[in-house]
């Protein structure tokens, strides 16, 4: 059967590069315009040639095919398979290139992230579900040789938290870990539980990545209310002493950040307001798109997803995301941080997603 084609509409986009040379070249284009043009005209170039290179890959691959089944030498046939094999190998990579500038993944992708992870209904038990999303996402992290801190927290009595949020910075963070975002739901049996009976509790996850300075929006210091106050939690002695914890809102879109995780109010602060880009950058982007499309994206507002997208069972040792209908049943592996094959799951998901879309110049 034959590959399904990626696309049809080369000759239009051959169209529109032949459009773009030409007001190029004309030269009567104000620099902002031809800045815009020559971007477009520089990734149509690329596709366009990864498009040909394809073709003559294809081309090739049917005469190499056609010589082995008019040959009746058994020698001279294994080496056309062996060039076949090749051949079919170089088609898969140049595949995989040509989607990939088709239908790129978010540029952001490449950020570190911020998980925001907030105890929900369930009361202490909600509290300690929090804590061990924490630790697994904190674990995970750490294999893939990522840096993670706590940035913000607000712990129980009994170590859960009814708040954290996790920094974690590395390269692919937030495209490994954004599709976390939602409400996760635990069934197990409380430790205060004396009947052995299973308790339903949620936990609601928040992802943003970590933008860069370029990435940055300019923000107007009259839209901001900052407060200070003293840090609490686990930190040792100095956090009932001093007010270096740091909460600021940004006053339009109602969006509120606090970091307490140094003794500094200045560094708690510039952290602050690090997460609070993160926050407007994500929500203006998704404003955009929910324009476009007519319609809003999963992530608006709080960053939080009412719909449940993943379930923790105790009892059965069993995880289910909802996203993927992918069940595993070594629910104590991934909470220790063994998320690589959901995370990769989420990620082909999203691939497939984008496949869909169609082509944003045609």
């Amino acid at each position: 059967m034959a590959d399904q084609p990626l696309f049809t509409g080369w000759d239009k986009l051959q169209q529109r590069f032949d459009e773009l040379t030409a007001q190029l070249t004309a030269g009567a284009i104000d620099a902002k315009q031809r800045h815009t043009l020559q971007k477009e005209h520089s990734y149509l170039n690329t596709l366009l040639g990864k498009y040909r290179e394809l073709q003559t890959l294809e081309k090739q691959f049917a005469e190499v095919t056609a010589q082995r089944d008019q040959t009746g030498d058994a020698e001279l046939k294994a080496l056309y398979d062996e060039e076949i094999t090749d051949l079919s190998q170089q088609k898969t990579v140049l595949n995989t290139q040509l989607e990939e500038l088709m239908f790129p993944p978010d540029e952001l992708d490449r950020c570190g992230a911020y998980i925001e992870i907030r105890a929900g209904a369930g009361g202490q038990e909600a509290a300690l579900f929090a804590g061990d999303l924490a630790r697994m996402y904190s674990n995970y992290a750490l294999a893939k040789g990522w840096r993670v801190g706590i940035v913000d927290c607000h712990e129980t009595d009994l170590k859960g938290y009814k708040e954290v949020v996790l920094a974690i910075e590395g390269k692919g963070v937030y495209g490994a870990l954004r599709f976390e975002a939602g409400t996760h739901r635990v069934q197990r049996v409380p430790s205060t539980e004396a009947s052995g009976r299973i308790h339903t509790s949620t936990a609601t996850v928040a992802v943003f990545p970590i933008v860069t300075d370029a990435e940055e929006m300019a923000i107007n210091p009259s839209d901001l209310r900052i407060d200070v106050f003293r840090a609490g939690g686990a930190g040792g002695q100095h956090v009932n002493k001093t007010e270096s914890a740091v909460r600021i809102t940004h006053i339009p879109t109602g969006v509120v950040v606090s970091c307490q995780d140094d003794r500094s109010q200045h560094k708690n602060k510039a952290k602050a307001l690090k997460m609070l880009q993160s926050r407007l950058v994500v929500a203006k982007r998704e404003k955009e798109e929910a324009e476009r499309s007519g319609q809003r994206k999963q992530m608006v507002g709080s960053g939080e997803r009412a719909e449940k997208v993943r379930t923790y069972n105790f009892p059965q040792n069993r995880i289910t995301d909802h996203q993927v209908e992918l069940t595993l049943n070594k629910l104590d592996r991934v909470l220790e941080g063994e998320l690589d094959e959901i995370v990769q799951a989420l990620q082909e998901k999203a691939r497939q997603d984008r496949r869909s879309q169609p082509l944003y110049i045609i």
